[in-house]
């Protein structure tokens, strides 16, 4: 071929994408959408790539989810095992716990995929909800952001439900354990819980359903769910611009950090295939949910030791904390209290935490858009709230392996029950005050910095004799970052237009005295050059 022919073609292959990005955009006008999405701007502090590793584990999910859809049977009927995991050979077994070995054993690459699928299956719950917590922490979900908070915390609990529906589908010992939990819960519900039941798991457990039916909530409903709620958090994120912390020429309406479009996303791509690669090395290294192990499901053993996946194990150990013989009989039906107060504190746990910012909000009664974040110790009563908060679920959450802990440390099981049921209602309040008190700490220290400076470690003789600490005097920024909050004081209890002072009124009141009484002021400028002038 000669230089001319070549540069010929090369023209016509240019041609023919122009003409085919002009038709395309012509019908989508998507070029503009490409350009005011390149120039937005993302900040760059590491806490913001929780969010990044959710989404970048949510991918993998879907990756590797698709290759096991091939080879998984979502099917209760019973088969004889004949593949190659020789401790399991001749034994009878579903179809769904049989292709699960077949994936393991004798599928080339699918243990690998399927532990791959489970770890990140595990990243992506917990990373959205270190998330979450750096959101609360650093009141992210402030005007007007707090629709994306609910639409975040109900991408938690999707996340949480698509893992237990994957977890319990290779229809093995464990995972039969938990569907048992389940059903128990289901059951405990007054009057309607036994038909639930028998509706869910298609008959009396363990049914012949339900496999079928988590088997298509798995790969169907709740990944459709998922992938709907992230596309409409991050059209949000881009709606409202990113937060970021406080700094010289940062402003409400300005945001420090990056485009996406070049550098941004070369950033992006290149932490996708970090995430991924640690992912597939967690997956190589360490074993997960051994199913051949723990045999297939049958109702009358119980594995020792057995644990749920950490994310759920709140609502196991919730269930032990509860005191026994807490049932009794009325009009000809148990109503088992045991079951039904657990799950009534579960769901109130769940929607106060999904309904916080805009309480908050009420009780403040700002209107104001904030686009610069808090640092957690500048709003003291908050960080304690999300301290109490975090105690309490891990309380749940510790309870669950409650057996364990009273093996490994050769303690009691009613010690260890009773500890932990102690620490539940002490625990949250405990932590609050702690908090609070170690917040004001840091403000009062922060406080003497910004009018004082840092303790050098030099040590000065004055004229006189006496001997003094030289201090070092605050950069801009750092002035900037430990100076510029905003404090709100405690609302004044007032009657309304009709001249009363309602219920509403008293309470809006005194959570304002309690979230904003024991606070420190920011630091005027005149203070900060009359303490200058002193030093």
């Amino acid at each position: 071929m000669t230089a001319t022919t070549a540069a010929e073609t090369t023209a016509k292959k240019r041609s023919f994408t122009a003409a085919a990005s002009n038709y395309i955009d012509e019908r989508t006008s998507i070029s503009g959408v490409v350009k005011e999405f390149g120039r937005k701007i993302f900040p760059d502090h590491w806490s913001f790539l929780l969010g990044e590793i959710a989404l970048y584990s949510f991918i993998v999910i879907l990756i590797t989810g698709t290759f096991l859809t091939f080879f998984f049977q979502a099917s209760q009927a019973e088969v004889i095992y004949h593949g190659s995991w020789v401790p399991l050979k001749g034994i009878q077994m579903s179809a769904a716990m049989n292709s699960t070995l077949n994936i393991s054993f004798d599928i080339r690459g699918g243990l690998l995929v399927r532990q791959i699928h489970h770890w990140a299956a595990l990243l992506f719950v917990a990373s959205i909800g270190l998330h979450m917590l750096r959101i609360f922490f650093t009141g992210a979900f402030r005007k007007p952001r707090e629709l994306n908070w609910v639409i975040g915390f109900t991408l938690f609990v999707l996340a949480m439900a698509e893992g237990f529906t994957g977890y319990s589908l290779p229809d093995d010992l464990l995972s039969g354990n938990g569907l048992r939990i389940i059903d128990g819960l289901i059951k405990g519900i007054p009057v309607v819980g036994t038909w639930i039941s028998f509706l869910l798991f298609g008959g009396e457990f363990p049914g012949t359903a339900i496999v079928g039916r988590l088997y298509t909530l798995h790969i169907l409903l709740l990944p459709a769910l998922v992938v709907a709620f992230i596309a409409l958090h991050l059209v949000f994120v881009v709606v409202h611009k990113h937060t970021q912390y406080a700094g010289p020429g940062r402003t409400q309406q300005n945001v420090s950090g990056f485009p996406i479009l070049p550098v941004y996303a070369a950033k992006a791509g290149g932490f996708f295939f970090i995430v991924f690669g640690v992912v597939a090395l967690m997956a190589s290294l360490f074993t997960i949910n051994p199913i051949w192990l723990y045999g297939p499901y049958d109702p009358s053993p119980v594995s020792a030791g057995t644990q749920p996946d950490w994310y759920i194990g709140f609502a196991d150990g919730m269930l032990r904390l509860i005191p026994p013989h807490w049932e009794f009989v009325w009009l000809d039906r148990t109503w088992s209290w045991n079951i039904i107060v657990p799950v009534l504190i579960l769901v109130v746990f769940l929607v106060v935490v999904a309904i916080y910012p805009f309480v908050e909000a009420w009780v403040t009664g700002d209107k104001r858009e904030h686009h610069i974040l808090d640092r957690p110790r500048n709003q003291a009563t908050r960080t304690a709230i999300g301290a109490a908060g975090v105690t309490f679920y891990g309380t749940m959450w510790a309870a669950a392996s409650s057996d364990l802990i009273a093996t490994h440390f050769k303690l009691t099981m009613e010690g260890v029950i009773h500890t932990l049921q102690f620490t539940l209602i002490l625990g949250p309040i405990v932590a609050y005050f702690i908090t609070k008190r170690i917040c004001i700490a840091l403000q009062k220290k922060d406080r003497s910095v910004a009018l004082h400076g840092y303790e050098s470690g030099r040590i000065v003789k004055l004229p006189g004799g006496e001997f003094i600490e030289v201090h070092e005097q605050l950069d801009e920024y750092e002035r900037w970052r430990l100076v510029s909050y905003d404090t709100y004081q405690p609302l004044m209890l007032r009657p309304n237009s009709r001249g009363k002072i309602t219920f509403v009124n008293r309470l809006r009141a005194g959570m304002s005295r309690w979230l904003f009484e024991d606070r420190l002021e920011p630091i005027t400028k005149g203070e900060i050059e009359s303490g200058h002038g002193h030093h």
